[in-house]
């Protein structure tokens, strides 16, 4: 009952606002506001799978089916709402969007077999000075709208590499050789493994 106080008195003081748009939120929303939500650039590219998710492993690695879930622009809601996450360290924001995600997922006859979600992990030299890996916040949220499990364990970064944001499709490839190494292979056997980041 005192954490409903002090939290309700936090937002009199500091109430929370969207993080698509920075207007104030409502009682009944979550991270962003009813209009950005129904504003999300989705590409749907969950049910084709001839989409340019897919194409980029073409002829690189087998994969089952891939997706991104929306489209991103510059100035845009989604990379303020990105940002958000990444830099303010709005935990809510990836955890929503993971949430939305997972009941679009839910409908895809490409994503029905998913056994076990898994993060790419951060280099713990960037999980210690971010805090926190925006990938998992993404991963708690789409796993309790797919209801299906996922592990934080299984793999991990093993170089740091340098930022990926200016590179292109080909050098953003070879910059990720030989960076992730499994560590733990048991709870990986014989599952089919949506792997997100």
């Amino acid at each position: 009952m005192m954490n409903n106080f002090l939290s309700t008195l936090f937002d009199l003081f500091f109430p929370p606002t969207c993080s698509g748009c920075k207007n104030l939120l409502l009682q009944n929303e979550r991270a962003f506001c009813t209009q950005c939500k129904i504003d999300l650039p989705k590409t749907n590219f969950h049910d084709d799978p001839e989409n340019n998710v897919n194409k980029l492993f073409w002829g690189k690695v087998k994969v089952e089916a891939s997706t991104a879930f929306l489209y991103y622009n510059k100035k845009g809601i989604v990379q303020e709402m990105i940002h958000s996450l990444k830099y303010k360290s709005n935990k809510l924001t990836g955890q929503t969007l993971g949430n939305l995600l997972g009941l679009q997922l839910n409908e895809s006859e490409n994503f029905k077999n998913i056994d076990l979600i898994i993060p790419i992990p951060l280099h713990k030299k960037k999980l210690r000075l971010r805090g926190f890996n925006q990938s998992e916040e993404i991963v708690k949220g789409l796993a309790t709208s797919m209801n299906r499990p996922y592990n934080f364990n299984c793999i991990e970064r093993i170089t740091e590499r340098e930022t990926q944001t200016n590179k292109s499709k080909f050098y953003r490839w070879l910059n990720m050789k030989d960076v992730f190494v499994v560590v733990n292979k048991e709870p990986l056997a014989g599952k089919h493994i949506l792997l997100i980041d």
